[in-house]
């Protein structure tokens, strides 16, 4: 395969670099030893962090030759792609968590393809993925689909005649069981951004309820926008 889609090796005076020494010298009195204390801590991370996201921005230009037929070329003109995956490159270097990093370059992606949403659209999309944890997607995703979703996962879905919708997610997600203080703000944050349609977890309802579709309209696209295209 040509490797002209790569991305650059990392050398002195790197783009992580400058974002290092720009943070170090906005905090005041810090200077000298603690400067340098403070950009050999961070920068190595940073650099990390850039040339990972890199290669999978590399990957993604990979995917939309290859298997999408759009010519990378043609990219380089399109100013709505550009400012998304400036966008998605400013968030991917704040997280280390694989999920959003994921739905960052599946967010890439989508943004060069016929079917991607407006710009507004993507830059609201875009900054969800920034304040949002790798929880909000998972619950966000498990209830666009709950029976589905629920399997997908790992799980079984429970044998209920009735029951919350905050059972099938300590179901779905063991770990999480207990946790209803964390849980109950997540959907909280998920129904305030209209994502979702239904506004508690805790409403008992049927069997057939409980497997029904939440998320909105708006949800969806979300999801689609941050899932791999088929």
């Amino acid at each position: 395969m040509s490797k002209k889609y790569d991305p650059p090796k990392p050398g002195v005076g790197d783009a992580a670099q400058a974002i290092t020494k720009a943070a170090v010298s906005a905090v005041p009195l810090l200077g000298g030893p603690a400067a340098e204390l403070v950009n050999a801590v961070f920068t190595p991370m940073l650099e990390r962090r850039r040339q990972e996201w890199m290669e999978q921005v590399a990957e993604a230009l990979r995917t939309l030759e290859d298997k999408r037929g759009i010519p990378i070329e043609e990219l380089k003109n399109n100013e709505v792609f550009g400012d998304t995956v400036l966008q998605a490159t400013q968030i991917a270097l704040r997280t280390s968590q694989d999920e959003k990093r994921a739905a960052l370059r599946n967010a890439a992606i989508n943004a060069a393809l016929p079917t991607a949403p407006a710009q507004s659209l993507q830059q609201m999309f875009l900054s969800f993925i920034d304040v949002f944890t790798v929880w909000h997607i998972r619950i966000l995703k498990l209830f666009d689909a709950p029976e589905k979703n629920t399997v997908l996962v790992g799980a079984r879905w429970p044998n209920l005649m009735m029951g919350g919708m905050a059972y099938i997610l300590e179901n779905a997600y063991p770990k999480i069981a207990g946790n209803r203080g964390f849980y109950d703000q997540v959907w909280r944050d998920l129904y305030s951004r209209g994502l979702v349609n239904t506004e508690s977890l805790h409403s008992t309802m049927s069997a057939q309820g409980l497997a029904e579709q939440r998320t909105s309209g708006l949800g969806r696209e979300f999801i689609e926008f941050i899932s791999e295209p088929v």
